[in-house]
């Protein structure tokens, strides 16, 4: 049986879905107390996730209510945030506020990439760290990593004091000539270092699959939900320590809790099943978009990108022939409250922080072609 579920305070349940800062503090409640009672620990949050409030968030639902010793809590420095030592421990103290935690179990320099790496080098964020860890603020210190493998690699080597990574890792971007998770694995193993897993399920792509790719995995078992077979592809991973999941509702949650809880490992027959699958959704997908939202922070017209992405796909899978869906009343709604996707000026903020390397701006003028010009 595997015991590496982390929980991901990144896609929280919200009271109005268009504000990702008004999060649903009784839900996720309920949520992370199903967690706890199943004897998993691990909390991951950051900054900037749920609308700078993911921190709050976590005071809220765990310091305040469950003993210390019972959760263990990650957060992150992120390279947009700061530009001193200085700058870097008032937003570290203001972590400490946020979240009431009194030290981080785990501490993270967030989303490093080939370009990134140069500014927490500047700064001596991996010194910095281990600075904080020796005041007892910081257990462990790694990284979450977003670029080339043989950029990991050369890290790795010049940071030996790393003692894990945060990689994107699902059997969907196991052989991704862009992700390359299955070579940024490798890297890492072959440091020693143990591997924390993110993204799992693709930001929910892998939780609602096409009928084809579904009916492959159902095949095999058809108890089985198709993010359950996600999450345990990158839990079955020997050297993964922790499978991280952005969930969002009191139904993820259990689900995720018996797929690592309850279940074994796969088989190398049910991975090969996961690879099959894989080609179908490669064959489908028009803007593979995780859901992250790094890129709406700085976007000036509010672009909804994540949201108008996720109708984009879905009416390319399924529908791209109809003239008109659901989709197209949901894509007005949301439109009333953000900006549409015709209104993007081509600063291309939002592609130099996306993780994903996506061709953001050139999607949204496809997005804009279906939904704008009707």
């Amino acid at each position: 049986m595997m015991k590496k579920l982390g929980f991901g305070l990144m896609r929280l349940p919200l009271r109005n879905p268009a504000d990702p800062a008004d999060i649903d503090l009784n839900r996720l409640c309920e949520m992370v107390d199903a967690f706890l009672d199943k004897g998993f620990t691990y909390f991951d949050t950051a900054w900037m996730y749920n609308g700078f409030m993911s921190e709050k968030a976590a005071k809220k639902v765990l310091t305040d209510r469950v003993p210390r010793d019972r959760f263990t809590l990650a957060t992150k420095l992120h390279s947009a945030f700061f530009r001193s030592r200085e700058e870097m421990d008032r937003l570290f103290d203001t972590q400490l506020e946020n979240t009431g935690a009194g030290y981080f179990d785990y501490y993270l320099l967030h989303g490093i990439e080939d370009n990134t790496i140069r500014k927490y080098e500047k700064y001596d964020g991996f010194g910095w760290m281990r600075e904080k860890k020796e005041q007892g603020l910081i257990r462990r210190l790694g990284f979450s990593y977003h670029g080339s493998p043989e950029v990991l690699d050369e890290i790795l080597t010049r940071h030996p004091e790393t003692e894990f990574v945060q990689l994107q890792i699902n059997y969907l971007d196991w052989d991704s000539p862009w992700i390359k998770a299955r070579a940024c694995y490798e890297t890492a193993v072959r440091h020693g270092k143990p591997v924390f897993v993110m993204e799992p399920v693709k930001g929910g792509t892998l939780a609602a699959l096409p009928e084809e790719a579904e009916a492959i995995l159902r095949a095999l078992d058809p108890a089985l939900s198709p993010a359950s077979w996600a999450i345990r592809f990158a839990a079955s991973l020997p050297n993964v320590e922790v499978v991280l999941s952005g969930m969002s509702d009191l139904a993820q949650t259990e689900d995720n809790l018996r797929s690592i809880g309850e279940l074994p490992p796969l088989t190398e027959e049910e991975i090969a099943a996961c690879f099959r699958a894989a080609a179908v959704i490669n064959a489908q997908i028009a803007v593979p978009c995780t859901a992250c939202s790094y890129c709406t922070a700085g976007c000036p017209k509010k672009i909804a990108i994540p949201q108008y992405f996720s109708l984009y796909n879905e009416d390319m899978r399924e529908v791209r022939d109809k003239d008109w869906t659901v989709n197209f009343s949901h894509y007005e709604h949301l439109a009333g409250q953000h900006g549409r996707a015709g209104d993007c000026i081509a600063c291309r903020r939002c592609e130099k922080v996306c993780p994903q390397h996506l061709p953001i701006v050139e999607a949204l003028k496809k997005v804009s072609e279906r939904y704008d010009h009707r």
